[in-house]
Formats: C-alpha cells, sequence, structure tokens
C-alpha cells in the first residue's frame, strides 16, 4: 500500500509539472510510441524455463514529456534530457503472468550536448512507476508462477537508446533494457519477472527542437558545506508464503558533503527493526537485540534537479541478523527522493542483499544543513 501510495502520488505530481508546462515556449514537448519484444530471463530453476519457454513478450509503450531549453543550469549539465509519464502495456495475455502492464515516470539523458544538433544520437533513460494486471502465484490455480506473489508491483525499466532524426519533428528510436517488475518481498514468492526487451518507435516533437548554443549558461555559486541527513524508513516484508506480512524499518543518519552541483557524497549510520521475530520462530526464544541491525553506510545523493535526487547506498553490517533475511555482510539501497523544501524531503528506496530485496523503505526525513566553508563562483 505504502508503495502504491508513492507511486502514484509522484505520477500525479509529474503530471501536473507537464500540464503546467503546456503553452511555454521554452519547454519541447514530445510524444513517443513504440513497440517492443524479447525473452522473459530464467533463473535457472526448472519452473523459471517453463516459463521461459512459454512467454515471447511483446508490449506496446507510449511515452509524453517534455525538454527544458530555457537557461536552467540543471538542464544544461545533464545536457537538456526529457523528463515525463508514460504507459506500458503487454500485448499477449499469458495465464501464467496475465497481461502486465505500468504506469510509470521516465527520465531520458543524451550521451552529450552536439548530439542534440545531429541526426544520430545515444542516451540512457530510467523509468520507475506501478505494474499491475498481474497473475500471481496460486498454490491452486497458478502454481508455476513463482515469479510474482502479488498483482501490485514496482515497475522498472533501464536501458539505452539510439535515435535518428528524420526531419526535425520527427525521429525514430530504438532502445535495449532491462525491464523488472517486484513487490519488493512485501509478498512472497518474490523472484522478480525480469524482460530483456528491443523496442522500436517513433518520437514526435513539438516546439523548440534544439537549445540555443549562443546563449552563455549562468551557474549559481557553488556553496560548498556538509549536511547532516535524518531519516526514518518504513516498509512491510514477507519471509514465506502463506504467512502474515511484518513491519520493517528503521532510522538513518548521514554527514554529506556538497561535492558538486549534482552530488552529495558521505558516510552514515542505519539502525534496522525486524519485530514479530517469536511469531515467526514459534518455539524460540528472542530478545530485542534479535531483531535490530546495525550498519555503516556509504551514501551518495544524484542531484537531478534542486529538488529530485536517486539516494544510493552501499551498507556494511556491524551487526545483522540471518533470520531477518540479512543474507550477506552488505546491501545496496537505490530508490527516488523528493525535497518538499530545503530541510524535508520523502522518498522510496529499495533495500536489497545482492540484488535480492529485502524490503521498500517509505522514508521521510529532514536536513540541517552546515556552515559554509566556502564558495566557488564559476
Amino acid at each position: 500500500m505504502l508503495v502504491r501510495t508513492f507511486v502514484i502520488l509522484f505520477l500525479v505530481h509529474i503530471s501536473f509539472i507537464s500540464f503546467d508546462l503546456k503553452g511555454q515556449s521554452k519547454y519541447q514537448k514530445i510524444l513517443e510510441v513504440s513497440y517492443e519484444g524479447g525473452p522473459l530471463i530464467s533463473n535457472g530453476k526448472d519452473w523459471a524455463d517453463e516459463l521461459h519457454n512459454v512467454i515471447n513478450y511483446q508490449g506496446v509503450d507510449v511515452r509524453l514529456g517534455w525538454r527544458n531549453f530555457s537557461k536552467n543550469y540543471y538542464s544544461f549539465l545533464y545536457r537538456y534530457p526529457v523528463f515525463g509519464i508514460g504507459y506500458s502495456v503487454t500485448l499477449p495475455y499469458y495465464s501464467e503472468i496475465g497481461r502486465p502492464q505500468a504506469f510509470y515516470a521516465f527520465g531520458e539523458f543524451p550521451f552529450t550536448h552536439k548530439g542534440l544538433v545531429r541526426k544520430f544520437n545515444l542516451s540512457y533513460y530510467g523509468q520507475i512507476g506501478v505494474g499491475f494486471n498481474l497473475n500471481p502465484y496460486d498454490p491452486d490455480k497458478n502454481p508455476v508462477n513463482l515469479f510474482i506473489g502479488s498483482e501490485l508491483n514496482a515497475y522498472i525499466h533501464l536501458g539505452f537508446k539510439a535515435n535518428y532524426k528524420i526531419t526535425p519533428k520527427l525521429m525514430a528510436f530504438s532502445t535495449f533494457g532491462l525491464k523488472h517488475y517486484s513487490n519488493g518481498a512485501t509478498k512472497k514468492p518474490n523472484a522478480g519477472i525480469n524482460l530483456i526487451p528491443i523496442s522500436i518507435g517513433l518520437r514526435t516533437n513539438f516546439g523548440n527542437t534544439v537549445p540555443d548554443f549562443q546563449k552563455e549558461m549562468e551557474f549559481p555559486p557553488l556553496e560548498k558545506r556538509w549536511f547532516w541527513n535524518f531519516s526514518l524508513y518504513a516498509g512491510m516484508k514477507n519471509y514465506n508464503m502463506g504467512d502474515p506480512t511484518y513491519f520493517r524499518g528503521g532510522f538513518g543518519v548521514n554527514y554529506l558533503w556538497e561535492a558538486d552541483y549534482r552530488y552529495r557524497l558521505g558516510l552514515g549510520l542505519d539502525v534496522f527493526f525486524a519485530p514479530g521475530m517469536e511469531s515467526r520462530n514459534p518455539g524460540q526464544e528472542f530478545d530485542f537485540s534479535d531483531q535490530v541491525s546495525v550498519a555503516m553506510v556509504g551514501s551518495w545523493e544524484w542531484k537531478l534537479n534542486n529538488r529530485l535526487y536517486v539516494p544510493i547506498g552501499l551498507g556494511v553490517y556491524l551487526k545483522r541478523n540471518e533470520l531477518n533475511e540479512e543474507i550477506s555482510w552488505f546491501y545496496e539501497r537505490m530508490g527516488v527522493r523528493y525535497r518538499i523544501n530545503s530541510n524535508l524531503f520523502a522518498g522510496l528506496q529499495i533495500k536489497a542483499h545482492k540484488a535480492k530485496a529485502d524490503f521498500f523503505e517509505f522514508t521521510i526525513g529532514y536536513t540541517i544543513p552546515g556552515k559554509i566553508r566556502y564558495i566557488i563562483n564559476p
């Protein structure tokens, strides 16, 4: 429920921005339609190989987006990226997995500035949203689908894109990437559905087609300082198929340095709580320390603009418990966060061990900026 609520609110926010930009000449609006197909990835298990042999993914994607050609330094730094919303639908219906669909927000980032004025250019992209209309595992009706245990899932698609300009307003493109449906272990099984689609499509551009490179970009002074980040994490986790879902949460403290206009780097401490030990392991006795894990974490905030950023972390446990499915001595974190103002932020990220989901972290936090050490004037 937390995952669905956050993603829907995030997409609504993006939609309002899109409508608000209508009519502003400094923004280029785009419409894309593509057809894609590719294999489902097996994890080597017999049941997975069976599904791999049956399912041949084919789908259609529709995207609405905009590109900021104004004198915005974040747009310049990221080579005038495209942001927007999209809809993905699988064409064939498979009784084993259903007809997966998704609403998502996306960002597409060119590799170079010069590519914007050339006929051929390359870019990379990321999509994140909510996936639905899947047929989950059912011990009686659908026992073969051990990939997914819920109808509603997070949707992620990462990949590369090749663009060819036919006219200033019309572009052909092809993409290659990884498409992933997962519920973040909120309901097992959760091996996740992974697809490798290749697409072909057309883009129509509305408004300006290239930025004005004659205008000199103005950068604000870069204030070099430290920041304290205080975060609260909350989520749900299912440990065994058919068992109840339990609360997972914790808090984090990070000390971050303003390294660049785009990055903050630092170190922190994470403390995680996993209640319900005795009900999950009947007949055994546990104390409070068995429900707590502690870790040091290296943190990286990838700022896409003044408000939207991607938190990336690599943690090393100082204390862990394998009964809480902390299966390795380290973990990874990645997601998306939004700054409500200069202090408050909220977000959603996935915590995982060796790319295997632990739980989705719905996050709210507070940032305390430190004293400015020095200022770099561009």
